[in-house]
């Protein structure tokens, strides 16, 4: 499958920035089953300083803004070509190694809650584990635009009993983690079915399992991804894998607007 995919990010401020960085984290690659046929970034209000690979083998553009700017847009477009794996992406080829995701991060801290969801799972082995680890946190967390927080630890979302994909993506990471299994965050694009346009990109899991490799777990939709998913960037949670970050002085006043389509080609 081509995914036809435009994501443009536009920044608008009433008070001009007079310095500001930040870092991209929104270009494909190709391999694990994806080819990009091609991706462009288009920069205006700032330009690209540098552009690098991070130890989990995310492409990095860092950027910074113009001086005085009052309005940053940034817009990327391109096509990428899919194929079907049922989620499994593989063998272990990022720098960092293969134990640093089982660290805890704040994000992923476990719990009294979590621990408790952790002792339902009765499947012997780790690969039903982790499916059986996903049913629960779709039985437990109610999928729920506009009612949290970027920075809700899991304790928190399974007290609310409510998130949106990065939510469920941090609890199923918590629980793979207290399974035994290596587990890092994924942010990419998604076909959707019934709609083309969106306003954020998407998240879901990918937990190690020997014989296998990584394995990708997308607890939103209580599947394995499949030809409708762009994998983008990885990381210990959302913090390392999120769209974009950076720092600015001035700007007060921002307005951000986020426009994306993803469509077959």
């Amino acid at each position: 499958m081509r995914l036809s995919i435009t994501h443009t990010t536009r920044y608008e401020f009433d008070e001009a920035v007079s310095f500001g960085l930040q870092q991209l984290r929104k270009t494909p690659r190709s391999g694990n089953g994806q080819r990009v046929v091609d991706w462009q970034t288009h920069v205006t209000g700032g330009r690209e300083e540098a552009q690098y690979q991070d130890h989990h083998n995310n492409l990095v553009q860092l950027l910074s803004f113009d001086r005085d700017v009052t309005e940053l847009v940034v817009a990327c477009e391109g096509v990428i070509e899919i194929e079907d794996k049922a989620g499994i992406i593989g063998v272990h080829r990022a720098a960092a190694p293969l134990w640093l995701y089982q660290w805890t991060t704040p994000l992923t801290q476990p719990g009294a809650r979590l621990r408790a969801l952790v002792r339902q799972i009765e499947e012997p082995m780790l690969l039903d584990q982790l499916y059986a680890a996903m049913r629960l946190i779709r039985e437990h967390v109610r999928y729920a635009t506009d009612v949290t927080q970027t920075d809700w630890p899991v304790e928190k979302v399974l007290e609310e009993g409510r998130g949106v994909c990065q939510d469920h993506t941090h609890v199923f990471l918590a629980m793979a983690r207290a399974l035994g299994a290596p587990a890092r965050y994924v942010s990419g694009y998604l076909r959707l079915d019934d709609r083309v346009d969106q306003v954020a990109m998407h998240a879901w899991a990918e937990a190690y399992v020997p014989d296998l490799g990584w394995v990708g777990f997308d607890v939103s939709n209580g599947i394995s991804p499949d030809a409708r998913y762009v994998r983008v960037a990885a990381g210990l949670d959302y913090g390392e894998a999120a769209p974009v970050t950076g720092t600015r002085q001035g700007g007060s006043g921002e307005a951000l607007e986020v426009q994306i389509r993803v469509a077959e080609q």
